[in-house]
């Protein structure tokens, strides 16, 4: 896991030729790499889609995600993050922390995921490791603890010191990093290497007793001890090991892989993983036992041209034989697994069966789809799903030819049921079709995918922003709704009570009905009277977010109230609150960090302030400065272009979505406008 272009792809093509997986190394810039298999990878050089592997390390065998990096494949991050037992984060050691590296460390600290860091690139002009464990402690607040020096940077890096062993690694530039000389360390690094290794050994000491004993008698402690002592506070998150190496020179991955069977969780080694039991409410621990009932989580849908649907899986615990059934304890239904795979980035090998700690794919389940529990079938467990975040950006898209409207149809559902974080909603009024997602280039890769893999063309409308609607007061409505018109009428009459909800925490509903004044029958129909009416907002059609709604008082009347009464009495009282509620509309306000040459500053700063953004801060990098800033996303449409020609194509940019904030009243009245809505008058 790393921002884009630190080199994951080009790290994780090494392990696979060391490991013996692969015999011929792929470049990333000649579109050869293995994991990137996908043909929008290969034409763009970085990674879309995360791509499992697994391989063999002196006796340990490791299944290995290759994430992306760009921002807009986040997703891909996230459930890997949550499926997997440990991560190495790698970073461009000329760059160090970089805006992507601090999204995807903190999605790892979300699943207490232990890591290991790589510090990448010291071939790089300007390759700084010191500098790249600062950044380390300084911006991430992590604990990083350097077991290793380079010997040289740039063009003159030619080795590693081990710390932990006192030991040099010297490469041989002519070969492909299978052969080095494992020597003393040098003469010349050998004081600096001494006072580096009494640094670490003080560091591990202060999170653990038993090294801070030995160390204050002054007595020698045995490596051992040092690798066990530090393993031991990987795992509890206290400590982040960090190496140093340039994967595409081919030094320092074995070092790494060593430390990553050496410092990084086996299955055995995690916490036992907290899973519900449906019927009872309570806890249940899985453990990585073979012979305990089956219990996995469904983290990822992909479609293969050859096989059709594939989900891939995580075990926690137990075993599962192809062509067995299973439990969906999401969905309480029973499916069968027709086949299971072990995958090698887009290429398969069939399996029997899979084992507890393992991550396969399997073909078959029809219904099930990322972040379902599938358990045993007379053992229905609940793990814990996965969180996605909402699109921040949409477009229009509409298909060339009306006979193609069903294939676009059957493709965007296809991609949305692989894709958490891409939707697609057809406007009932007017029978467009919206596509939403994270990015522009996330939604340039889904209508090239609909392009090539399903054969629809699309016309496509400019992108807009996806924005959302809050509720800034507390106050009462009243919803009714009465009809008469011969025959059965229709009845529903509620009070609400509604107030904003903390920033995330999304729609919360409360029956506070005493007496029962509204049936217990129809309150399940208010929520949903809400929730859809929320969907399409109460200022310009945006989904209102982050509300608080409290039912307390209301009536029925025993012929005419039914559940459909009820859902419209709750839009109607939505409506009504509006009006003294202050409704304002949300925009998506991203975290953008510019690179650019000192002399070019001062206008940059000044294209930031035009874009309604606020400037955070400043630091130098290298000989040029990076400004850290935040800008609404509306204003960010074209901005590569325009800091290409500001900056002579010297600058670059990196953009991650943050937060949500009121528009300025003057836009929100152009936006409520151009959408038909209308302004809400208290």
């Amino acid at each position: 896991m790393a921002h884009i272009d630190a080199g994951k792809t080009t790290t994780t093509e090494r392990i696979l030729y060391y490991t013996g997986k692969i015999h011929k190394i792929g470049e990333t810039h000649d579109g050869a790499s293995q994991m990137d298999w996908m043909e929008q990878e290969q034409e763009r050089g970085i990674t879309i889609t995360s791509a499992a592997t697994t391989a063999e390390w002196k006796g340990h065998r490791i299944n290995i995600i290759d994430t992306p990096g760009h921002v807009d494949f986040t997703i891909e991050v996230e459930r890997s993050l949550r499926v997997l037992d440990g991560a190495v984060a790698v970073l461009d050691a000329q760059a160090g922390v970089e805006p992507q590296t601090e999204t995807v460390w903190r999605q790892a600290s979300d699943y207490n995921v232990p890591r290991i860091v790589f510090a990448n690139k010291m071939d790089k002009l300007g390759a700084d490791f010191d500098a790249s464990v600062e950044s380390l402690k300084d911006r991430l607040q992590a604990n990083a603890l350097a077991i290793q020096m380079p010997i040289g940077a740039e063009d003159d890096f030619e080795g590693i010191i081990d710390l932990i062993e006192m030991k040099a690694d010297i490469y041989d530039e002519d070969e492909l990093g299978t052969e080095w000389d494992v020597v003393d360390v040098p003469e010349a690094y050998r004081e600096e290497a001494q006072k580096r290794r009494d640094a670490m050994i003080e560091q591990i000491a202060d999170v653990d007793d038993s090294i801070m004993e030995k160390y204050l008698d002054g007595e020698e402690i045995p490596i051992p001890e040092i690798k066990a002592a530090i393993r031991k506070a990987t795992l509890n998150l206290e400590m982040f090991p960090v190496l140093a190496g340039s994967a595409f020179k081919n030094k320092g991955v074995q070092m790494m892989l060593d430390a990553v069977v050496d410092f990084l969780p086996s299955p055995l080694d995690v916490k036992p993983y907290p899973a519900t039991d449906p019927d009872t409410g309570e806890q249940v621990d899985l453990i990585a036992n073979d012979d305990a009932p089956f219990a996995a989580l469904a983290f990822k849908i992909a479609t293969d041209p050859f096989v059709g649907r594939l989900t891939f899986i995580r075990v926690y615990q137990g075993t599962l034989e192809s062509g067995s059934y299973v439990l969906n304890a999401t969905k309480d239904k029973r499916e069968r697994v027709g086949r299971l795979l072990q995958m090698h980035s887009n290429s398969r090998q069939e399996i029997p069966e899979v084992f507890s700690g393992d991550i396969a794919a399997t073909i078959g389940l029809k219904n099930t789809v990322t972040g379902d529990s599938l358990t045993d079938v007379d053992h229905p467990l609940h793990l814990e799903s996965m969180e996605f975040p909402d699109p921040v950006i949409q477009v229009a898209v509409e298909p060339k030819t009306k006979a193609d409207q069903d294939k676009m149809n059957n493709a965007l559902q296809k991609l949305s049921e692989e894709d958490p974080s891409f939707r697609a909603e057809t406007n009932p009024e007017t029978g467009e079709t919206l596509i939403a997602g994270m990015g522009e280039l996330h939604l340039d890769i889904i209508i090239d995918r609909m392009k090539r893999e399903f054969k629809v063309e699309a016309t496509v409308g400019a992108p807009q922003v996806a924005y959302r609607e809050a509720f800034t007061k507390a106050t009462k409505a009243q919803g009714k709704f009465v009809r008469q018109s011969g025959g059965k009428g229709q009845y529903g009459d509620v009070w609400i009570e509604f107030e904003p909800n903390e920033e995330g925490k999304g729609f919360e509903f409360e029956d506070a009905i005493v007496g029962g004044v509204v049936p217990r029958e129809y309150i399940p129909s208010v929520e949903q009277g809400l929730k859809e009416s929320m969907e399409n907002g109460v200022l310009a059609g945006y989904p209102l977010i982050d509300v608080k709604a409290k039912l307390y008082d209301g009536s029925y009347h025993e012929v005419d109230s039914s559940e459909a009464a009820f859902k419209v009495a709750a839009s109607i009282a939505l409506r009504n609150a509006a009006k003294s509620a202050g409704p304002v509309i949300l925009e998506p306000i991203m975290k953008v960090d510019i690179v650019v040459p000192e002399e070019y500053m001062g206008d940059i700063m000044g294209q930031v302030t035009a874009r309604r953004g606020r400037v955070d801060g400043m630091e130098a990098r290298g000989n040029a400065q990076l400004i850290h800033s935040f800008v609404p996303l509306s204003e960010m449409f074209g901005y590569a272009t325009t800091l290409r020609s500001a900056s002579q194509g010297r600058g670059t940019f990196t953009m991650v979505f943050d937060h949500y904030e009121p528009v300025p009243k003057s836009i929100q009245e152009e936006i409520i406008k151009k959408n038909g809505g209308t302004p809400v008058s208290e």
